[in-house]
């Protein structure tokens, strides 16, 4: 009897899912595994203090994990030890989440492959793998159209007296107003794209306002341009999203999808789900 432990991890939380005889019987859920920004001990800290203690359920388990941070073979390689000694196992292999996007996303199709989440990534998936990826420069230099990018918009907005004062009393009423403090808890955050990334709830709560839409065009058009627009093949199939922004904000994402005669194919929120049909059904 094989166990298949499936995991799909971006920078804010992990999904896990234990298959068995390609059924699932246990869905669990994290904090996000990075190890290009945790060091093997908080990744191990975070599995011991998360994830279920009755592992008699895991005999001989087989680890297939998807995430953010592994790009690196040196990253990819660290985080399948850790996996290994967690797990008990010598079977735990690690993919980009970028692959395991466009695998939920596409199956064995081709498409472009967009991730809009707490950060933002691409690429053209050929069917089998991927195929061409632009630079992807992270939280600090790029994430354009992530929830880190949108969280910095909202944050510069109220810090430079950009809002009007419907949505600065609306700021403050969920961060209050000492502007120092907010910064100092950022900038002392070990995961500064997490902290910035909250603030997509003030865009998301006021829908409609002027700014609020401004703040949304202007950073989906800058991932648009400066990502989906060098692909060819943008405009000879189908693109397709996940991501907890890219599903929020999912009629944006139609309209500029309208507007540049690209045809839009499936936006979901999490590729986990893809991810177990993806793998039951190979």
């Amino acid at each position: 009897m094989t166990t298949l432990i499936l995991a799909e991890s971006g920078s804010t939380k992990t999904d896990w899912r234990i298959i068995r005889n390609d059924k699932v019987i246990r869905e669990i859920r994290t904090s996000g595994i990075n190890p290009y920004l945790q060091k093997d001990r908080d990744i191990e800290k975070i599995l011991q203090q998360e994830f279920p203690e009755d592992l008699e359920l895991l005999k001989a388990p087989e680890v297939t994990f998807y995430g953010a941070g592994v790009g690196k073979p040196q990253n990819k390689a660290r985080l399948s030890k850790v996996l290994q000694r967690f797990f008990h196992t010598p079977a735990a292999v690690v993919f980009t989440d970028m692959l395991g996007a466009a695998r939920a996303l596409c199956g064995n199709e081709k498409g472009v492959v967009c991730i809009l989440g707490t950060g933002s990534n691409s690429c053209y998936y050929d069917g089998e793998g991927i195929a061409d990826q632009h630079a992807s420069l992270g939280y600090l230099a790029g994430d354009e159209g992530s929830g880190n990018h949108l969280g910095k918009k909202v944050l510069q907005y109220y810090a430079y007296k950009t809002f009007d004062e419907e949505l600065n009393a609306a700021f403050e009423q969920e961060w209050g107003n000492d502007l120092g403090k907010i910064l100092t808890a950022l900038y002392s955050d070990p995961f500064p794209n997490r902290y910035l990334a909250r603030f997509v709830k003030l865009l998301s709560q006021n829908r409609g306002h002027f700014m609020v839409e401004n703040i949304l065009e202007d950073a989906f058009t800058e991932f648009f341009t400066r990502h989906i627009f060098k692909y060819r093949q943008t405009w000879q199939g189908t693109i397709h999203f996940t991501g907890a922004v890219a599903y929020q904000f999912r009629d944006i994402i139609a309209e500029m999808c309208q507007n540049q005669e690209i045809e839009l194919g499936r936006v979901v929120q999490a590729p986990i789900n893809e991810l177990v049909r993806y793998h039951t059904s190979a």
